[in-house]
């Protein structure tokens, strides 16, 4: 007997994670009428990258409200730019307030996913071991799950406390130790200042220098706080005004921008006292060239006597300390890495096969693709959030963009009555070669830099080239005719 209409209604999705993909995946799936919906999250707590991070000073580089689900504004962002601990209670309480709750599984973890042609479905085996079948496997891991630690000799000879920013010892206390930094991008810029106030020594080591711009960081004032509580449309109409002004630009496409930025750059360097730390901190490659940073505290931060900036290459570290190229060691208590995540791995993190068993990591050995950044093909039924080249503007939208268009695709199979969809391999093609195309055209993005956007081929495989509001157009209404489509 063919399932109906009604029953395909019902069809069973599993969400890989509890971030803000499988927060908007659990909240768009029950408006839809979808109730077979359940969120794995290896974590105890939802929140994803920012239940994971707890490292000092962390804060999202994207305006508040900005960074807030449009189904649950929240009037109460104290900061312009919100800091960690306010952002994970944010997503907590919207999960809550919400009533998703109950579609989380917290402490699960995913070792495997499975398509089985024969009934088109997915098995996803927990760490557990328990095997669960879908329909529909919804891939709400991002870019930030895996920690990239640099392998340098006698790394794990040191017999003092090394961790990584995103693994951060909330229990160890740094007042008055010997502290390194390894890494000056965005966990770098984010935590040295922190640091900085308690350690005895802070010595910072710089492989690249980056562009690291001042910020509008600034608490809210109460008669907006209270404003804001009182009247959603006032609330809706400035978040609507930020996210036009996010929205509507390409990326490092406008010339006299890029040396705006610069110059903002330049004058905050200003501010370090020692000309040759200054000098050491002066990029020689463009604005844009590396993940742009801001901070108002990480440049003055190397006029303080405990901070030392290191250039020199780290040779091997000791059981002591680091040693670097010109031969200096120097004695430690605790080693940061600061060193950023695998991010060009996608869904792969897990394994994933799909038709004809077929790895996911195999379909990507040049690199991660998939059309609209949603669907890749050999993998039927299959959504990533947050996927390749999705990176732009406010994750928080980009993700509620890609979640929808999931949901209407859910609902356009369940009108034509099919079990299955797999975005055709020419489709898919396509759009990577305009997408690659435009990528090359992004002048900044090809200066030179050894960046995270890159994957082994040398594809970049994290950015996107046009605007936000030119991705929310494109993922607006799913096409079937650029899928296969079957039925079991």
């Amino acid at each position: 007997m063919t399932p109906t209409s009604s029953d395909r209604q019902q069809r069973r999705v599993i969400v890989i994670g509890a971030g803000p993909a499988g927060i908007s995946s659990a909240y768009y799936l029950r408006e839809a009428g979808y109730t077979e919906v359940t969120v794995l999250e290896r974590a105890t707590e939802v929140g994803g990258t920012w239940q994971r991070n707890r490292y000092p000073g962390l804060a999202c580089d994207v305006m508040s409200h900005a960074y807030s689900f449009s189904f649950a504004l929240n009037p109460n962002w104290t900061r312009s730019y919100a800091a960690q601990p306010e952002i994970l209670a944010y997503l907590r309480d919207t999960v809550d307030r919400l009533g998703l709750r109950s579609s989380f599984r917290l402490g699960t973890g995913v070792r495997t996913a499975a398509w089985n042609d024969t009934d088109a479905t997915w098995t996803v085996v927990t760490d557990a071991g328990e095997e669960l079948t879908a329909e529909i496997l919804i891939s709400g891991q991002g870019m930030f799950g895996e920690l990239a630690i640099p392998e340098i000799e006698g790394r794990d000879s040191f017999q003092g406390v090394a961790m990584h920013t995103g693994a951060w010892d909330e229990s160890l206390d740094l007042t008055g130790l010997r502290v390194a930094v390894i890494g000056s991008a965005a966990s770098g810029v984010q935590s040295v200042p922190e640091i900085a106030k308690l350690a005895g020594q802070l010595h910072v080591f710089q492989r690249s220098a980056n562009w690291v711009l001042p910020k509008e960081d600034y608490e809210h004032p109460a008669e907006q706080l209270e404003l804001f509580r009182t009247d959603p449309v006032a609330l809706k109409a400035h978040r609507d005004m930020i996210m036009t002004f996010i929205g509507s630009n390409p990326p490092f496409g406008n010339p006299d921008i890029l040396a705006g930025a610069e110059f903002a750059g330049v004058d905050a360097i200003a501010v370090v006292d020692d000309p040759e730390v200054r000098a050491k901190l002066r990029p020689s490659t463009p604005w844009g060239c590396l993940r742009p940073l801001f901070s108002n505290d990480y440049y003055p931060t190397f006029n303080r006597p405990n901070v030392e900036l290191i250039t020199e290459h780290i040779t091997r570290i000791t059981p002591t300390g680091i040693v670097t190229a010109d031969g200096t060691e120097r004695e430690l208590d605790v080693i940061v890495f600061a060193t950023g995540y695998r991010v060009d791995r996608f869904a792969s993190r897990i394994p994933i096969t799909g038709r004809s068993g077929v790895s996911l990591a195999d379909a990507w050995a040049d690199g991660a693709q998939a059309h609209l950044g949603i669907t890749t093909s050999g993998f039927p039924n299959l959504f990533m959030l947050y996927g390749p080249n999705t990176n732009q503007g406010s994750l928080i939208a980009m993700i509620e963009f890609e979640a929808q268009y999931a949901v209407k695709m859910l609902q356009a199979m369940d009108a034509a009555d099919l079990d299955w969809v797999d975005v055709k391999p020419e489709v898919m093609a396509a759009y990577n070669e305009t997408l690659q195309r435009a990528i090359s055209e992004v002048d900044v993005w090809h200066a030179g830099c050894s960046h995270y956007y890159l994957s082994p081929s040398g594809r970049i495989v994290t950015q996107y080239p046009f605007s936000m509001f030119t991705y929310r157009d494109s993922v607006a209404e799913p096409d079937l005719e650029e899928f296969e489509l079957g039925r079991r």
